[in-house]
């Protein structure tokens, strides 16, 4: 069997097309040329990348095709495009930091989690537009259910090329709400893993405690599918870890032996909520029943957005002072110049702050199957010059907790809203099995 044109090979599940690769009913070469297809069509809107070169992707499609054609081994990502936010290192494309003063930069070697990908056969399509160096000013992406709205940030490219069907998968960053948010102003499946489960090594360092990994797709399964294949103990981040790893896809697949339970913590910035995510939740709730228990949210959490500022900005200003010594941009130190300077008082109290968070949700953990908590304060706010609140996702990824969006909440002009999961640390496995169960269970309602 051969592609044909009257197939949409770019809106189909990755986990569908690698099958289909494998079994030979399409080529690489055929879901490239498709999505490269969709992008000429609709990227002039949605303008979700950075770096874009066919004639190297097809490249990449056609070798991947010859290996299977020769009886070589194939990975799990066998001949998938994949987008990759543009603060991720890449030998044969540059990567810019969403920055006119990088316009050009050119990395020597790619980033730890794109040389994974290669290895399990991935096509890396093209480089995805972020928030300029993750945290200033927007992008030019629009959100592809409406483009006079935001498609959130930082990740914003990475989100909208799932979104818009340039891509079955993305990767993003999160330092506070960068993955989650933008998955679910764009309708998504945004996964942030435990931190420690990818490595950073290549990426944009913002803060050495903050930031982690995500990923985007438009199933459970293929964002599953896509963290296996990037999780892995890495000597050149210290945050990795050499113990055994959870195998999301196996916990995406398993069957909930019991009825999950969920806890629902009363936040004390609820009123940041638009009507649409409010209402939405209850129903949530209401729907699932005894399921859900309330908790009240302990007031040694109350102050956690302060002291994730104090981590950020103390740990921006000595990551600045560093790449400035590898790598001499006056844009470092303007960026410092404007940043916040913590005391070493300070830094100490609020480090000590996270790992009380982290031991408090790790007993919750042995009660609970999940956190539900709001992804953002609802849909994706009217306008381009800001990517929206990161209120809700802040507390967890504070503590490292794993983390993804659900999108099965719409607001008043349609767009979507996403629900928020949250679990203990390591337990990316009964995440996904508790998302399935939950989306499963709402699809028998």
């Amino acid at each position: 069997m051969h592609y044909s044109a009257s197939m949409s090979l770019s809106l189909e599940t990755a986990t569908d097309l690698v099958a289909k690769i494998k079994a030979g009913e399409i080529t690489s070469q055929d879901l490239v040329r498709d999505c490269l297809e969709r992008i000429a069509q609709t990227d002039g809107v949605v303008k979700a990348w950075a770096h874009l070169d066919e004639a190297h992707a097809l490249a990449q499609a056609k070798a991947l095709d010859e290996a299977r054609t020769n009886g070589k081994p194939m990975g799990p990502l066998h001949g998938i495009p994949v987008g990759i936010k543009d603060i991720i290192d890449t030998a044969d494309m540059p990567t810019e930091y969403g920055a006119s003063a990088f316009a050009g930069r050119q990395p020597l070697a790619d980033a730890t989690l794109v040389a994974k990908l290669r290895e399990a056969g991935a096509v890396i399509l093209g480089k995805n537009v972020t928030t300029e160096f993750t945290f200033l000013s927007p992008g030019p992406t629009t959100n592809p259910h409406n483009p006079a709205h935001t498609p959130g940030g930082s990740s914003s490219g990475s989100a909208a090329a799932v979104a818009a069907g340039h891509v079955p998968l993305a990767v993003g960053s999160q330092t506070g709400g960068s993955v989650i948010r933008p998955a679910s102003f764009c309708g998504v499946i945004g996964l942030k893993p435990s931190q420690g489960m990818i490595s950073r090594a290549g990426t944009l360092e913002t803060s050495e405690s903050l930031d982690q990994i995500g990923v985007f797709g438009r199933t459970l399964q293929d964002v599953a599918m896509l963290t296996d294949a990037l999780s892995g103990h890495d000597a050149a981040d210290g945050m990795t870890y050499a113990r055994a790893k959870p195998n999301l896809s196996a916990g995406a697949l398993a069957e909930a032996p019991l009825e999950p339970n969920f806890v629902w913590f009363d936040l004390p910035f609820e009123d940041r909520l638009d009507d649409d995510a409010r209402e939405g939740l209850a129903e949530l709730r209401e729907v699932l029943g005894d399921q859900v228990e309330p908790f009240p949210l302990p007031e040694s959490l109350g102050n956690i957005i302060d002291h994730h500022r104090v981590i950020h900005q103390y740990e921006l200003r000595r990551h600045l002072d560093q790449a400035y010594a590898r790598e001499p941009n006056p844009y470092f130190l303007e960026v410092k110049q404007n940043a916040l300077d913590p005391s070493d008082e300070e830094y100490g109290h609020s480090l000590a702050a996270r790992e009380a968070a982290r031991s408090f949700f790790a007993e919750l953990s042995h009660d609970f199957d999940a956190i539900l908590t709001p992804a953002a304060t609802g849909q994706a706010p009217l306008g381009l010059e800001h990517t929206g609140d990161s209120i809700f996702c802040i507390l967890w990824t504070f503590c490292g907790l794993p983390s993804l969006t659900l999108p099965i909440l719409e607001g008043a002009d349609g767009l979507p809203i996403g629900v928020q999961l949250v679990a203990g640390l390591e337990e990316d496995d009964r995440l996904c099995r508790t998302a399935q169960w939950l989306l499963n269970f709402l699809d028998q309602s």
